[in-house]
């Protein structure tokens, strides 16, 4: 198994279209369209950070009808965008999903996923549910892409991840949450757990949280 490493945040927000807008303004880079989440009531755009790490901003969206279940993330709660969580990319996830349990850690239920691309191309994965939610989302879901091209290769680009960390009112639990999962990701102490990441673009740097 390899050892776990960042593969994407996950920005949520009210409203989309306008969050899109404001990154663009205050990066210098347009997001890419994403794709719908059937059922689920959301939308997204991604922005990649890297080779293999991109931002996925999610909204509601106005061409579904209201779910019946309150939308992913904590999206119908929102007043204004917030960096709810992240997912680490991972391979053979039933056995870190075996050693988390170990560890004290329930993560969410391993499931194959895929979708087939607006240019055709077919995406397969496996991944722990994201539903599931520790530590206010500080702890990461975790996926495998098989053999599928990663989403940030496709990704609009420009943009770089010069910085990430997470913020804890018990710092040095959620270190050891995060060691017992082979993640090595700072851990700051703080009164409000938040996770704190910092983009690089044409126009300068932007912290999100």
């Amino acid at each position: 198994m390899t050892r776990p490493t960042l593969d994407h945040l996950v920005y949520a927000t009210p409203d989309l279209d306008a969050t899109v807008h404001e990154l663009e303004r205050m990066l210098g880079v347009r997001p890419s369209v994403g794709g719908q989440h059937p059922g689920l009531g959301t939308r997204n755009a991604l922005l990649a950070l890297g080779p293999r790490v991109y931002l996925e901003i999610v909204g509601p969206d106005p061409d579904q009808p209201a779910p019946d279940t309150p939308r992913w993330f904590g999206i119908d709660a929102l007043r204004a965008p917030h960096l709810v969580t992240w997912c680490a990319s991972a391979s053979d996830l039933p056995s870190l999903h075996a050693r988390a349990a170990a560890a004290g850690m329930a993560l969410g239920a391993v499931r194959d996923g895929g979708r087939v691309r607006p240019d055709g191309v077919v995406l397969s994965w496996q991944v722990t549910s994201p539903f599931t939610v520790l530590e206010h989302g500080l702890v990461p879901f975790f996926i495998d892409w098989l053999d599928s091209p990663h989403p940030a290769g496709s990704a609009a680009g420009g943009v770089s991840l010069v910085g990430f960390e997470a913020e804890h009112h018990a710092p040095n639990s959620l270190r050891a949450m995060y060691a017992a999962l082979g993640l090595d990701i700072p851990v700051r102490a703080a009164e409000t757990p938040a996770l704190v990441a910092t983009l690089e673009g044409p126009n300068g740097r932007v912290t999100l949280r």
